[in-house]
C-alpha cells in the first residue's frame, strides 16, 4: 500500500543561477514535493514514529535551497539525495523547483525543473 505526502508551494528566498548577479541579488523560489511511502501504520497508532515528519522534509528542502548552485537541476538532485538518505522508507520522490523571476525576456510566472525518482 502506498500513501503520499505533499509539500506545496514552499516559498524560499535563495541565490541560484548561472549569472553572477543571481548569486548576489537572489529571488524567490517555489518548491513542491511529493513523497510516497507506506504510512498506513500511523492511521492506527497516531504516532509520529510511524510516519514521516513534514517538518523534517521541509527542513531538508530549506537547507539545500540555502546552498547556492548554478543549476536548479543540481539543487533538486541534492534535495532528493538528502531526503532518501534520511528517509529510506520513501519509495518515490518528486521535486519541482520554480524560479519566480528568471532573468529572461517576457512576462512569466516562473521557470521550473521537475525530477522524479523511484527507489
Amino acid at each position: 500500500m502506498t500513501s503520499k505526502i505533499f509539500l506545496e508551494n514552499i516559498k524560499i528566498y535563495a541565490y541560484h543561477g548561472v549569472l553572477p548577479e543571481e548569486n548576489l541579488v537572489g529571488t524567490y523560489y517555489l518548491v513542491n514535493g511529493e513523497f510516497h511511502a507506506d504510512l498506513w501504520k500511523a492511521t492506527e497508532t497516531d504516532d509520529l514514529n510511524d510516519t514521516i515528519s513534514y517538518a523534517d522534509l521541509n527542513e531538508i528542502i530549506h537547507n539545500e535551497m540555502a546552498v547556492p548552485s548554478k543549476l536548479l537541476e543540481h539543487v533538486a538532485g541534492r534535495i532528493i539525495k538528502k531526503i532518501h538518505e534520511q528517509f529510506p522508507q520513501i519509495s518515490f520522490i518528486k521535486i519541482k523547483i520554480t524560479k519566480t523571476s528568471p532573468p529572461m525576456k517576457g512576462e512569466m510566472d516562473g521557470a521550473s525543473v521537475e525530477f522524479e525518482k523511484t527507489f
